[in-house]
């Protein structure tokens, strides 16, 4: 068993499926994916079933109903402590993320406890958004940042890398969110216990198939979580415990074109 778990909810994402297995299946640093299925309509979980019989390092576990985002996490983080992973990722289905930077984010992990992946840090690397998305995601991330006070570039931002320990430090059961609000809510928790977290940044391609999942509910839930994050840190904008030692971000990757 590898060492290294990529968590991946899907929910009807049989087209970009395959790619992802064969990016995954690639890298020079030996990984183990956990498709977690929220029983999608046009046969995801089969396909994924198909490509764990072949593979050993491909495991999938099926869900009975949609059950969100936050929920297909939470479901994919008690498995990665059960079978005793280390590092476990989260990562996108739809190939918005690229597979490629995972050693990137093992390498800054060495001395973190939590790796976010920032569309934001250094400049702006984010390719077929129109404005308004974008203009929707900065003023997320500066909202977050001006309630909560975490100074994190790229709080909504969905590709992480966490440490065992991490995870460990979480009452998992009691965290609720389910979409943006679920990664912000994941990393208040963990800032605020004074666990070291450093950004990478990371080019987030937005997916060419399939649907995106983004919803008024969703933006909603995200508008009044860091409210209550804030109370359940006492109003304090700052964590309760300083990190041992702060380590600097991983330096930019090159930018074809730029």
């Amino acid at each position: 068993m590898n060492k290294t778990l990529v968590v991946v909810p899907t929910y009807n994402e049989r087209e970009n499926l395959p790619a992802l297995c064969k990016r995954l299946l690639a890298l020079p640093t030996p990984v183990d994916l956990l498709v977690v299925d929220d029983n999608s309509p046009d046969g995801t979980g089969k396909l994924a079933d198909e490509w764990a019989s072949r593979h050993p390092s491909i495991h999938v576990l099926h869900r009975q109903e949609k059950g969100g985002l936050g929920r297909a996490y939470i479901a994919g983080f008690k498995w990665a402590l059960e079978h005793g992973y280390e590092f476990v990722f989260e990562l996108d289905g739809d190939l918005s993320h690229n597979p490629d930077d995972i050693p990137m984010f093992l390498e800054a992990a060495k001395e973190a406890d939590l790796v976010l992946g920032s569309r934001y840090l250094n400049g702006i690397r984010i390719i077929n958004w129109p404005l308004s998305r974008l203009m929707l995601s900065k003023g997320a991330a500066k909202y977050v940042q001006t309630v909560t006070g975490m100074p994190f570039t790229d709080p909504t931002g969905g590709y992480k890398c966490f440490r065992r320990r991490a995870l460990q430090a979480l009452d998992l059961e009691a965290v609720h969110s389910n979409g943006y609000s679920f990664q912000i809510e994941m990393t208040h928790k963990l800032w605020r216990q004074g666990m070291r977290i450093v950004e990478v940044p990371i080019i987030f391609t937005d997916r060419f198939q399939g649907h995106s999942k983004m919803s008024g509910h969703i933006i909603r839930e995200a508008f009044f979580m860091v409210w209550r994050l804030l109370i359940q840190n006492k109003f304090r904008r700052r964590p309760l415990v300083r990190a041992a030692a702060s380590p600097k971000a991983a330096p930019a990757p090159t930018v074809p074109g730029a």
